[in-house]
């Protein structure tokens, strides 16, 4: 095998371009999960009931596949969790699935969103997402690929996650992660990919 493809890093998944984090979503689908444990079911029901009330069949499909992806990055204590949880919590858990389902976003988080937090520089701005574009597309040419407008929607959506999980102010501030003690204890290996000093040591 050539070298160069055996440590070339494996392409991006890079179609979260809406929805922002899907907590409704999530909501709607999870007790489906726990009722029949199988994804596929919980596909072809939310689909075939439109169970998140889409206004077409191909939107139905498109925001049921996208929120089951998101989900089945969750283990079965965690969806579980999720549907007894707090918003804020069930926020955590989402973001925490969006980071593992799309490792573009996942190391936004900690390489970005988290380093500043910690290195105590609190604001997230646009232009820091795109020279994190910048410096991935030395390496993920799918990158280099996209077209500019599909570019803007993946940072106006990863913002929106951001802030909607309550870790970015409408300002651009970027606001510390309070974890409770079960939320911190299921997502312990995902501290990273919060602005928090827990699991720090600090």
């Amino acid at each position: 095998m050539n070298d160069a493809l055996a440590t070339a890093p494996r392409r991006y998944a890079l179609s979260f371009i809406a929805g922002g984090l899907l907590t409704r979503e999530a909501v709607l689908l999870a007790p489906v999960y726990v009722e029949h444990r199988d994804w596929k079911q919980v596909r072809d029901l939310g689909v075939k009931d439109n169970l998140l009330q889409a206004r077409t069949h191909t939107a139905a499909v498109r925001v049921v596949r996208e929120t089951v992806q998101r989900l089945a990055a969750l283990s079965d204590t965690e969806i579980d969790l999720l549907i007894e949880v707090t918003a804020s919590e069930r926020a955590f858990l989402m973001w925490a699935a969006a980071c593992r389902r799309y490792e573009f976003i996942g190391e936004f988080a900690e390489e970005v969103v988290r380093e500043r937090f910690l290195l105590l520089t609190p604001t997230l701005e646009y232009a820091d997402f795109d020279g994190f574009v910048r410096a991935k597309t030395l390496w993920h040419d799918e990158l280099a690929e996209l077209k500019e407008s599909t570019l803007q929607r993946m940072r106006r959506n990863v913002f929106t996650m951001l802030r909607e999980a309550e870790l970015l102010s409408k300002g651009g501030e970027i606001m510390p992660a309070l974890l409770s003690e079960r939320i911190a204890a299921v997502l312990s290996a995902e501290l990273r990919f919060f602005p928090t000093r827990q699991g720090t040591g600090q």
